[in-house]
């Protein structure tokens, strides 16, 4: 099938994560599944775009958000571009498309005095789950690393002796990323409460399940939302914001913006630039209180 081909040429040739994979062929068999039910098509290949407009209206009435819209349009137009070049098709149905407009988002990022009473010792209990828990939350916040990334993470890419761990990105794009001290403490007391779990079926992953597992996506997710609840009132508490807190407050510190940029390990400046916003403002803050001509 040429879905098929397709997702193997993401997985084979353009390095796609698994992850990612998985959620290009989710959004084709969705679209396959509409095209079916409401068209009587079974094809996907040879559409046109009122098809694809009738689904995106379907998604709509839905209440899917226009974000995930145009994500799931993405991956067709993705779709497309391939059968084209394999001259499976002469006309690209999506070439015309526009995306959905969305709202700017706007997340806030936790404040280094959030983040000091989150990692304080008495949030942890003293054995595999609080140190595993607490490593995930200082992990996420002192390397700026995804999700997947830290999923991803082998065991013999955290090296204690370089102080220097190295991450897969995105396109199986390697970045090493410095240890504070800090971490590197949390780290040892982890390794030591590892190696005692009576079980341990996945050794290559570096963070584990109780179970000694590799970690999965819903796990990663609830252990920031748990802690996090426990001291902060924001709305969001999710992975991606202690990703995005991570270069805030180096930005707020005066990092420069291209040594955070190979850090997050962004392809391009512009991604690393929706970070300056916050810290900005940090900078707005400390000029009112330190300017001796702000007397208002």
């Amino acid at each position: 099938m040429a879905t098929d081909a397709f997702l193997e040429y993401l997985d084979k040739e353009k390095n796609y994560s698994e992850h990612t994979v998985r959620a290009y062929g989710k959004d084709l068999r969705e679209f396959q599944v509409f095209c079916a039910e409401a068209h009587e098509q079974e094809s996907i290949e040879h559409v046109a775009y009122p098809l694809i407009r009738d689904w995106i209206v379907q998604l709509v009435n839905k209440g899917i958000t226009n974000r995930s819209i145009n994500r799931k349009i993405a991956s067709l137009k993705a779709y497309y571009t391939f059968l084209l070049r394999t001259q499976t098709i002469e006309i690209n149905p999506l070439s015309q498309h526009k995306s959905l407009k969305i709202p700017k988002r706007v997340e806030i990022p936790f404040s280094e005095a959030e983040m000091e009473r989150l990692l304080s010792p008495e949030f942890f209990e003293d054995n595999f789950k609080g140190i595993r828990d607490k490593l995930v939350i200082e992990m996420l916040y002192a390397t700026g690393m995804r999700r997947a990334e830290l999923i991803e993470l082998k065991y013999k890419d955290v090296d204690l002796n370089s102080g220097m761990i190295k991450v897969l990105g995105k396109r199986n794009k390697e970045r090493y990323i410095p240890l504070i001290p800090g971490l590197k403490t949390t780290i040892v007391s982890y390794r030591d409460a590892r190696n005692k779990l009576p079980e341990i079926g996945d050794p290559a992953y570096f963070i584990l399940t109780s179970k000694g597992k590799k970690l999965y996506e819903t796990l990663v997710y609830r252990i920031i939302h748990s802690y996090f609840t426990r001291i902060s009132n924001k709305v969001k508490k999710s992975p991606h914001i202690l990703r995005h807190t991570f270069a805030t407050h180096l930005l707020a510190k005066g990092a420069d913006l291209n040594s955070v940029k190979e850090l997050l390990g962004h392809s391009s400046l512009a991604s690393t630039q929706v970070y300056t916003h916050n810290s900005i403002a940090e900078l707005k803050k400390v000029h009112a209180s330190s300017h001796p001509r702000n007397k208002s």
